[in-house]
């Protein structure tokens, strides 16, 4: 089994924390579920070790100074990374291109895209290399749900 902790990663313990989660996900159930029964599963395992998160996280999209729309992160843990679920059978630059504009959407630093619907778990770490700006906590009220 791969070691998820990266000392030289920021939030590794975390990132390392949620990836341990999935392999469990995965071990169990395997690959060929719909996502969410894999989002649920995820959302168990997050409980199981008292890590709080927020599940379909809003935020919403701004273009030019205005709100335009919004969009939904699958999960944010403890408001610090962005975790984006997929369930295929392989991972395409799309999938990455989603993940990185939560983290840019979000203001926030490092995400993670975990795909459960290949024979073997795969994840990405993801790094927000523009500046990061936000100064407060993304604070849900749907904790844990």
């Amino acid at each position: 089994m791969v070691n998820p902790v990266k000392p030289e990663y920021e939030h590794s313990d975390l990132t390392g924390k949620i990836i341990g989660c999935a392999m469990r996900v995965h071990s169990i159930l395997g690959c060929g579920f719909p996502e969410l029964i894999y989002q649920r599963a995820l959302a168990k395992e997050l409980s199981k070790l008292a890590i709080c998160y927020s599940r379909e996280h809003e935020m919403p999209v701004f273009y030019d100074g205005e709100a335009i729309g919004v969009r939904r992160v699958d999960f944010l843990v403890e408001d610090t990374v962005s975790v984006e679920l997929k369930a295929v059978t392989k991972l395409e630059d799309a999938h990455l291109a989603q993940a990185k504009n939560y983290l840019e959407s979000y203001e926030l630093k490092v995400g993670l895209l975990i795909n459960f619907g290949s024979k073997s778990l795969e994840f990405k770490r993801l790094i927000n290399s523009k500046g990061i700006s936000r100064q407060t906590p993304l604070n849900s009220n749907q904790r844990n749900q």
